[in-house]
């Protein structure tokens, strides 16, 4: 699972493997260690939702991920989720989950596990 956090904005990748546990479990969580400290991100479905939302607290972001999203999304074509989440100060946090694409240019990491990309031409 990876984490892009940009201003406001707050957008969860997920490969097939994760999409799937997300849709058999219900839950996924990554950290990333500090030394003593660790920072942990979440997704959590929940059954009585509409939209994402999310939370930040002991030192974890947990976006919240309506059931009715998650059902069926590993085999539909469904790239993502997107919402504007209200805050308290009158500005909004934008939440994006969506699926892992195989990236197009030259890289290092390991995407065995992604989607294909659906700009890939051949």
């Amino acid at each position: 699972m990876k984490l892009r956090i940009k201003g406001n904005s707050i957008r969860f990748r997920l490969s097939k493997s994760e999409v799937a546990k997300l849709a058999q479990t219900g839950y996924l969580e990554e950290q990333t260690s500090f030394g003593d400290n660790r920072f942990l991100y979440a997704l959590k479905q929940v059954a009585d939702a509409d939209d994402l939302s999310a939370s930040f607290g002991q030192d974890k972001i947990t976006m919240f991920v309506p059931s009715k999203f998650v059902y069926g999304w590993p085999e539909n074509d469904i790239v993502g989720f997107n919402a504007n989440m209200p805050l308290k100060d009158g500005s909004n946090l934008y939440l994006l989950v969506e699926k892992d694409f195989i990236c197009l240019d030259e890289t290092t990491e390991d995407q065995a596990d992604n989607y294909e990309n659906p700009n890939k031409t051949c």
